[in-house]
């Protein structure tokens, strides 16, 4: 399992997961590689608005306190909602990429490396028009009255 993040100026670093996440790894993870991709995109702390679903270890009290130390803001967001989660468009995309390789990967390594490499290219401009979207994605679950949606 891996970790990422998008933002205006492209996805951010991958992180790998080692075995099941919790709390406290989910913590890690945010110090290691969201600050470190905020870092490396020029976005401030204080200037960020981070989505993420309402999974127990993203709401964790140990999670909570670590956006507010960091002045993270965090978005509200409804629980169960794939419809309204632009990265799981980008997941998608890298599925896609990946499975465009003849031959499949030898061994858990040479994945990882594959997927690195088309986490990667995933140009900004993806990322722009996923962010772009998000009005008419509400509008569309509006409309669904919190059903699916094409998205």
């Amino acid at each position: 399992m891996v970790w990422g993040c998008m933002g205006w100026n492209g996805v951010g670093i991958l992180c790998e997961v080692e075995g099941r996440m919790n709390a406290e790894q989910y913590v890690s993870i945010l110090e290691e590689c969201l600050l470190k991709s905020m870092e490396e995109s020029g976005i401030d702390e204080e200037n960020i608005i981070f989505q993420q679903d309402n999974d127990p270890k993203h709401t964790s009290k140990l999670a909570t306190k670590w956006f507010e130390d960091h002045d993270i803001t965090l978005l509200s967001w409804p629980a169960q909602s794939p419809d309204l989660n632009p990265i799981e468009h980008l997941w998608e995309l890298l599925k896609r990429l990946l499975a465009a390789y003849q031959d499949p990967p030898k061994g858990v390594f040479e994945l990882w490396e594959r997927v690195a490499v088309e986490w990667n290219k995933i140009a900004k401009e993806e990322c722009q028009k996923l962010i772009e979207s998000m009005p008419r994605r509400v509008a569309a679950v509006i409309k669904a009255k919190g059903g699916h949606t094409k998205y």
